[in-house]
């Protein structure tokens, strides 16, 4: 649907985030009217926001073709006064809903309550007064309870969940459900996996999840590097670590994980072809997983990981360290980094599509080669996981 098929065009919010802004650049691309709802950051206004990511895209917008509306989505009548608030409702659009706090830690619980929960009183409500066609929700496919050997296309069930952001977006499907519900309001809750960047060009514009891991490898690199050729090597070899002589770091660091499982993972073009293509065929009240069904093993990721770096020495260990295990500096500075990145890495979950397969026609994301692995790192650590754009005033935003 492009041009003049696309009629009213698009209620975004969480467009100026990482996985909000793909779709909006995809939409604006194809023809149609956008409308962002959004906030102000850090000086920049919201247009100025969007036009910063549009330009990062490369996408040209026609005349009135893509608007931003600065809004409070916490405030009744989404802080607008009412003319403005009955004139955008006027417009008829289909919502895509993809505001999001990403925060795990549970000292973040009330910002991300307001985010993920509460924030969807008003734009529900304005979905309703506006008569919008569909109003369809970006979740996350790890509300599934963890453990279960297969997670179905259905309301998630009430479980444990390994941080916040799990537990609120679970909420948040359920508030959906319910307020959509007694609105009238056709919806629905589309849940990806873990989004990484463009698997055709390597790009991206936040840099945490999988490239997180490779950050933080390669600072550890770096440092042991620095240690063995400018300061006397002595750190390095206490811990065992040395430069052969074809310049590959032998660096021993065990990841200690609590069972053999994979990392689900997604380029971010596959997420934006599928969620276009649900969205367009979507069933009230569906749900629909954007997931891999080749997902990717630690073994393998370690392995790339070591190609990319120049690295040895990494081992994928499953079951608890044992007893008196005290880990190497290296070790304990890895683990420190990815501990709250743990229980995405070694998931037991199948992700069951049914839903997805039929809304585009089976396409699957690509597997994640060590090419499409190489493409994305080199990316980022050209523009050194997105400081350089943060240096120069770009617009490198986190969902």
């Amino acid at each position: 649907m492009s041009g003049a098929a696309a009629g009213a065009g698009f209620v975004l919010t969480g467009a100026t985030g990482f996985l909000g802004s793909h779709p909006m650049a995809a939409l604006v691309r194809r023809g149609d009217r956008v409308l962002v709802f959004g906030r102000p950051c850090k000086g920049s206004s919201l247009q100025k926001r969007v036009a910063g990511l549009l330009d990062w895209f490369g996408v040209q917008s026609g005349p009135g073709q893509v608007e931003a509306a600065e809004v409070d989505l916490l405030k009744p009548w989404l802080g607008l006064d009412p003319a403005r608030y009955d004139e955008l409702c006027s417009r008829g659009s289909r919502i895509v809903h993809l505001a999001s706090d990403t925060r795990f830690s549970r000292a973040n619980l009330p910002q991300s309550l307001d985010t993920n929960v509460h924030s969807l009183k008003e734009i529900i409500r304005f979905a309703q007064k506006s008569r919008a066609p569909f109003f369809h929700h970006v979740s996350t496919a790890y509300v599934g309870a963890a453990g279960r050997a297969s997670c179905p296309e259905e309301p998630a069930a009430t479980g444990d969940f390994a941080n916040i952001y799990e537990e609120t977006k679970a909420r948040a499907e359920a508030e959906v459900a319910a307020r959509c519900g007694e609105s009238g309001v056709a919806y629905s809750i589309l849940r990806p996996s873990i989004v990484y960047g463009d698997a055709r060009t390597g790009r991206a514009n936040s840099f945490t999840a999988l490239y997180h891991h490779v950050k933080a490898l390669s600072l550890i690199r770096d440092i042991y590097l620095g240690d063995l050729l400018s300061q006397g090597g002595a750190r390095s070899r206490a811990c065992g670590i040395r430069l052969d002589a074809a310049g590959v770091l032998h660096l021993p660091l065990r990841i200690f994980l609590p069972q053999r499982g994979s990392v689900n993972l997604i380029p971010v073009d596959y997420f934006v072809g599928a969620a276009l293509q649900v969205m367009e065929k979507a069933r009230p009240g569906c749900i629909y997983h954007l997931t891999s069904d080749t997902p990717s093993n630690m073994e393998e990721l370690a392995s790339y990981c070591g190609t990319f770096l120049n690295l040895q020495g990494i081992q994928i260990i499953y079951g608890d360290p044992p007893g008196g295990w005290l880990p190497n500096p290296p070790e304990a500075l890895f683990h420190k980094f990815i501990e709250p990145y743990r229980p995405y890495l070694s998931d037991t979950r199948n992700f069951e599509r049914r839903n997805t397969d039929a809304a585009t026609a089976g396409q699957l994301p690509p597997r994640l080669s060590y090419q499409v692995f190489q493409r994305c790192m080199e990316y980022a650590a050209r523009v050194n996981w997105g400081s350089e754009a943060q240096r120069n005033g770009s617009s490198l935003p986190v969902r």
